[in-house]
C-alpha cells in the first residue's frame, strides 16, 4: 500500500535533479529569434558577431550575442534563419521628401534654383493633392523598405497623408508639414500652415512609430516672421526642427544680400539652431559655421547624390566628423536623386568624399555605415531607440542576402556593405519587431497597386507640363 508514495517520491527527486535550462519550459518566451549570420551591431565598439543571434520581444531587442546562447535561453513563435547573411540595423534616411517619387525624372540636369522655380514648384502647385501625396508615399515606402530603410525624415505638404501611409505600412517616420511663404499647395496662408503643423503634432505626439516635426523649408523660402513662428511651435512641443540649410552658393548669396549674414548665422540669430535642429545639406558651410552648429548641438543630414546631380557641391563631411558633429545621411526626394536607395548613398559618399579630398582614408567604411544608421538616429534625436543592434532598443533590423557571385568573398563586413551591397540585396526587414518584408516579399504594402497608382499620377502630370 505504500508503493505509490515511494514512487511519487522517486519521481520528485528525479525531476529535482534535471539540470536547469533543459526543455522548452526553462527557456524564456520571445516573439522572434534571428539565428546565424554576421551581425553588424553598430554599437559603440562597432562590434561584429559571427554566427550571431538576436532575440526580439514586444518590439524590443532583448538579446544580442551568439546563436548558441540565443537558442539556449529563448524560444519564439517566429524564427528567421540568417546563416550566410548580414544582419544589421535598419538604415535611417535622415532627409527626404517621399511624395516626390511622382516627380522622379520630371525635370533633370538643371541648377537648383531653376529646377525648383521653373519646374518643381509649378508642378506641385497644380497637382499636389492629399490623394496624390498618400499614393506616392505608399510607393516610396515600398521602395525604401525593399532597400533596407526602416526610418525616414520627411518634409512635404499634406504630411498627414505621409504619416498615414507610414503608419499603415508599419514604418518609422519623422514627419513635418512644410512651411513656405506666401502659401503652400495645401494652405492658403501662413496661419493655415502653422495650424496644419500643430494638428499633425497633436495627432502623433505620443505615437510609437510616427514622430511629428516642424519643418520650415529654408531661410530663403519663407519670411523671417514665419520662420520664427515655426521655431516657437517646435519649442512649444519639443519636436525636431527640420530645415534646408546652405544647400547652394546661390542660397548663401541670397541670404547674405538680404540679412548681411550667411544662412547658418541667420538661422542661429532667430533662435533656430539647437539640439533638435536637423540641418539638411550644409554643402556651403565653412569652419566657423561648422563650429557654430557643433556648439548649438544641431545635426547635419547630407544627401550626396542629390548634391552631385544639382551641382551644389560636396559637403565638408570629414571636417564635420572631425569637429564631432552629429552627421547622418539621406537621399533627398526622388525628383533630385532619382531614387530612395540608401546603400547607393553610402557608396557615393565613401567614393566622392575620397575623390574631392585626395585622401583614401576619408569616409572609411565603418564611418559611412555608422552615418547611415546610428548617425542618422542621433541627428533625429532617436539614438536611444534605433540605429544599432543593442538590448533595450527597438527592433529595426535588416537582413542582407549574400548568395550571389558579387558577394564572394567577404573579408570585412563594413567594407562589404559600403562597396558591394546594394538595396536589391536586402531580403528581410523588421521594424519595431514586426516583419514587414520576408524573403523579398513586402507584407504591408501592395507594391503593384502602388506602382499603378503613381503611373496614373505621372500621366496626369504630363498633361500639365508647360512643354506639353
Amino acid at each position: 500500500m505504500k508503493r505509490p508514495a515511494i514512487t511519487s517520491a522517486i519521481a520528485f527527486i528525479t525531476l529535482a535533479l534535471i539540470p536547469a535550462g533543459c526543455g522548452d519550459g526553462a527557456r524564456e518566451q520571445a516573439d522572434l529569434i534571428i539565428s546565424g549570420g554576421t551581425v553588424v551591431t553598430v554599437n559603440a565598439e562597432m562590434q561584429v558577431i559571427e554566427d550571431g543571434g538576436i532575440v526580439v520581444s514586444g518590439g524590443e531587442i532583448v538579446f544580442v550575442g551568439s546563436r548558441q546562447e540565443a537558442e539556449k535561453r529563448y524560444k519564439a513563435g517566429d524564427k528567421i534563419e540568417a546563416s550566410g547573411k548580414i544582419v544589421m540595423p535598419g538604415l535611417v534616411n535622415a532627409h527626404t521628401h517621399i511624395p516626390m517619387v511622382a516627380l522622379r525624372g520630371y525635370a533633370d540636369d538643371l541648377p537648383l534654383e531653376q529646377w525648383l522655380k521653373d519646374d518643381i514648384w509649378p508642378a506641385e502647385a497644380k497637382e499636389v493633392t492629399a490623394e496624390h501625396v498618400y499614393k506616392s508615399s505608399r510607393l516610396a515606402i515600398a521602395e525604401m523598405i525593399s532597400s533596407g530603410t526602416t526610418t525616414f525624415n520627411d518634409m512635404y505638404f499634406y504630411e498627414e497623408e505621409v504619416a498615414r501611409a507610414a503608419k499603415e505600412a508599419g514604418m518609422r517616420a519623422v514627419v513635418g508639414e512644410a512651411l513656405v511663404t506666401p502659401k503652400s499647395p495645401d494652405s492658403q496662408d501662413a496661419a493655415e500652415e502653422l495650424e496644419r503643423a500643430r494638428d499633425l503634432i497633436l495627432k502623433y505626439k505620443d505615437d510609437p512609430l510616427i514622430i511629428p516635426a516642424v519643418t520650415p523649408h529654408s531661410t530663403y523660402a519663407l519670411s523671417t516672421d514665419l520662420l520664427k513662428e515655426g521655431i516657437s511651435l517646435s519649442n512649444e512641443y519639443g519636436t525636431p526642427l527640420h530645415i534646408h540649410l546652405s544647400e547652394s552658393a546661390g542660397e548663401v548669396a541670397t541670404i547674405e544680400g538680404k540679412y548681411g549674414m550667411r544662412p547658418v548665422e541667420h538661422l542661429d540669430s532667430v533662435g533656430g539652431l539647437g539640439e533638435r535642429t536637423v540641418c539638411a545639406h550644409c554643402v556651403q558651410v565653412d569652419g566657423k559655421e561648422i563650429a557654430l552648429i557643433k556648439s548649438r548641438g544641431a545635426g547635419v543630414a547630407f544627401t550626396i547624390q542629390s548634391e552631385m546631380k544639382l551641382a551644389d557641391g560636396v559637403p565638408p563631411v570629414p571636417a564635420m566628423l572631425a569637429a564631432g558633429l552629429k552627421v547622418g545621411m539621406g537621399t533627398d526626394g526622388a525628383a533630385s536623386n532619382n531614387d530612395l536607395n540608401m546603400f547607393e548613398e553610402m557608396n557615393s559618399a565613401a567614393l566622392v568624399l575620397k575623390a574631392v579630398s585626395g585622401d583614401p582614408t576619408v569616409a572609411d567604411a565603418r564611418s559611412v555605415v555608422r552615418m547611415a544608421t546610428m548617425g542618422g538616429a542621433e541627428v533625429l534625436g532617436l539614438e536611444d531607440r534605433i540605429g544599432s543592434l543593442e538590448t533595450g532598443k527597438r527592433a529595426d533590423i535588416i537582413i542582407i542576402d549574400l548568395d550571389r557571385p558579387k558577394h564572394v568573398p567577404m573579408y570585412e563586413p563594413h567594407s562589404h556593405l559600403v562597396y558591394v551591397v546594394d538595396g536589391c540585396d536586402v531580403s528581410t526587414v523588421v521594424i519595431d519587431g514586426r516583419v514587414v518584408m520576408r524573403d523579398g516579399e513586402l507584407l504591408t504594402v501592395d507594391e503593384k497597386k502602388a506602382m499603378e497608382e503613381v503611373r496614373q499620377i505621372a500621366e496626369d502630370l504630363k498633361k500639365t507640363r508647360p512643354d506639353n
